[in-house]
């Protein structure tokens, strides 16, 4: 018996590149635990050629 297959499509909305800051952590935490029911993912990641930059990303799931 073939399980049904339900792909998770993720669209990126928007990227943006900031000044690395300790707390940015938290503000993503708290978008992604109150947004997450509208379809929404927030990422930070730390820019691979400065690491004084972060890169901050909405996502649609």
């Amino acid at each position: 018996m073939e399980g049904n297959h339900v792909e998770n499509k993720v669209e990126t909305l928007s990227t943006v590149r900031i000044q690395k800051s300790d707390d940015l952590y938290k503000i993503v935490d708290t978008l992604n635990r109150t947004l997450k029911d509208k379809n929404l993912m927030f990422g930070l990641a730390l820019d691979d050629e400065d690491n004084e930059t972060a890169v901050f990303t909405i996502y649609r799931t």
